[in-house]
């Protein structure tokens, strides 16, 4: 069985086993989340300057930005579950 990968949009993708939770980035604890990450050298940024529309938490505690809506991110993640 190969790695599954999960498009987070401009070509970045981030492997579905390590997702641990997608995120509406308009919170305050979301931008506290987001620069705790970027203190600590475990933020990716993969909007290429668009604005962030979703936030990705692996289990690695690595923190990516996407300008892809959380909805379409969640529905990508569900077809994989489908899958199974």
């Amino acid at each position: 069985m190969g790695v599954k990968l999960l498009s987070v949009g401009f070509g970045n993708t981030v492997v579905v086993n390590r997702v641990v939770a997608v995120l509406a980035p308009n919170s305050s604890p979301m931008k506290r989340l987001r620069g705790e990450a970027q203190k600590n050298g475990r933020l990716v940024d993969a909007t290429f300057g668009r604005k962030t529309r979703s936030i990705i938490i692996t289990d690695s505690n690595h923190v990516i930005l996407s300008s892809i809506q959380a909805e379409t991110i969640a529905q990508r993640l569900a077809s994989f579950c489908d899958e199974k």
